[in-house]
């Protein structure tokens, strides 16, 4: 797993890619990211398959904000990305979300 965060000296916007690896889902069909970014939509960002199996996805997001997201694999479980600038409690269980700091 991966953050990627590519900063724009023109635009008052961060392009950042996230990338879950294939061993992290390697039986999945499809991954989505939700997250702060599109209001916690299960089904809002779907990553799309490259060729190695891994999933990636690119958001554009506001500068100087925390945004936290988990993946949803399939529908049925819910991942972290292991490359997370940190974590937060979900509120849920004793799940932890992602945080991308920006």
């Amino acid at each position: 797993m991966s953050i990627k965060k590519q900063y724009f000296k023109t635009k008052p916007e961060v392009k950042v890619t996230l990338s879950l690896p294939a061993e992290a889902a390697p039986q999945a069909n499809e991954v989505f990211v939700a997250g702060d970014f599109n209001n916690w939509n299960e089904n809002g960002t779907k990553m799309r398959r490259l060729k190695s199996g891994d999933f990636k996805a690119d958001l554009k997001l506001e500068p100087g904000r925390e945004y936290q997201f988990r993946y949803n694999i399939d529908g049925e479980r819910w991942e972290n990305d292991w490359e997370a600038d940190k974590y937060v409690p979900s509120g849920i269980a004793t799940e932890d979300n992602s945080v991308i700091v920006l």
